[in-house]
């Protein structure tokens, strides 16, 4: 998910113009991605009490949720409009989630033990249908951001399961699939640092739509 630029060479030198490194803010939006993601694994897996969520705030709103919408906002300075696309909706979960969880922990927006369940499906199956949307409009991009992006919907899809009564089992299902989606984003950062520091570039296959 790089950001490129060519850099054109002045007519008539003899020798090649140097190119410069192209910014890359999903380096920065990767990076602040994968602490929430591996908490939120955590929490399904029930390392962190699934009855106590609000310890999830903190990490998922100051890490994930900030520092998405910078990378987003500085994706789009550069012009790489998908990209800031990509990292603004996963900005948006992130910062919502949080907010989310501040109501269901303090009661500030007038949950109710009977509407809880409700207002969180309700939550997850529109993330659900958003991420799923982004998963086949970017089907241009390599296979490996879209095995990612399919592990996301799965992991939406389960915890939707668990929310609405299914088996605990299906939230430890969410947790191992959240920890598969960030295993992939942390294989496509190692790629993006690699590159940025001289070195070869990982294969991430080749895209499924052309």
């Amino acid at each position: 998910m790089s950001v490129e630029s060519d850099v054109d060479q002045a007519a008539g030198l003899s020798e090649p113009a140097a190119a410069a490194t192209a910014a890359n803010p999903a380096l920065l939006g990767l990076m602040t991605f994968l602490p929430a993601g591996i908490t939120l694994g955590l929490w399904f897996i029930g390392y962190l009490p699934l009855d106590v969520p609000g310890g999830m705030i903190p990490i998922i709103t100051a890490s994930a949720g900030l520092f998405l919408l910078i990378a987003a906002v500085w994706a789009a300075q550069l012009g790489a409009s998908a990209v800031a696309a990509i990292f603004g909706v996963f900005s948006a979960f992130w910062l919502s989630f949080a907010i989310l969880l501040v109501g269901a922990t303090s009661g500030w927006w007038g949950y109710t033990a009977e509407s809880i369940t409700s207002v969180q499906a309700a939550y997850l199956l529109s993330f659900l249908l958003v991420f799923i949307l982004l998963t086949v409009i970017t089907l241009r991009l390599p296979v490996t951001f879209t095995a990612g992006f399919v592990f996301v919907d799965i992991t939406f899809a389960l915890a939707l399961g668990g929310v609405l009564g299914g088996p605990p089992i299906l939230f430890t299902l969410a947790g191992c699939t959240t920890f598969i989606f960030c295993a992939i984003y942390a294989y496509i950062l190692a790629d993006g640092m690699s590159q940025e520091l001289g070195g070869k570039a990982y294969p991430l296959g080749n895209p499924i739509a052309k």
